[in-house]
């Protein structure tokens, strides 16, 4: 004979309630990529206080969620646009436009070509990216040092810098 017990974890809820808030905030969103706010988000061009204000309506009209969730998510992903391009991503172009200044007039090995395209695949897919994941797989997986094994210091700070312009482009003006 068992007895049964049940543990309450209001963590795990919370946690589960806002991943079911995110999937169908990221399914709205990706039906709605015609949007001028989620376009500017896409292409990297940087939103305005009426953008954020736009997409932040557009989520509390969407069903997906109210308006603690979305407070949550402005919180965690230190702002809306931030939060919204995490879930549609960058155009794929856009991604490759924000790296275009860091190799222009440089001749480039393979792997730093290697390596700057898994940094397009990573925006593509996220939207944005912490710099500190540069020293990460499958960066890392390149060379073990990040980019430290495959550009000089100038240059990799030029790369973190053009990668803070892309999470810039994100927040409001």
């Amino acid at each position: 004979m068992g007895i049964e017990s049940r543990v309450h974890l209001p963590e795990f809820a919370a946690e589960r309630d806002f991943e079911k808030f995110r999937l169908k905030a990221q399914a709205f969103l990706r039906a709605h990529l015609d949007h001028a706010a989620i376009r500017k988000l896409r292409m990297n061009v940087p939103l305005t206080a009426a953008d954020l204000d736009e997409l932040e309506r557009m989520l509390a009209q969407s069903g997906a969620g109210g308006a603690a969730e979305i407070t949550r998510a402005k919180a965690a992903s230190k702002g809306l646009g931030l939060f919204v391009r995490s879930l549609v991503g960058l155009d794929r172009e856009a991604a490759k436009n924000a790296l275009a200044g860091f190799l222009a007039g440089k001749a480039a090995t393979a792997n730093q070509i290697e390596f700057l395209n898994l940094i397009v695949n990573h925006l593509t897919e996220h939207g944005v990216m912490d710099p500190a994941l540069l020293y990460e797989s499958p960066f890392t997986d390149l060379t073990p040092q990040g980019p430290d094994g495959l550009f000089d210091s100038t240059q990799v700070d030029l790369l973190v810098a053009a990668l803070e312009h892309v999470t810039a482009m994100a927040a409001a003006a």
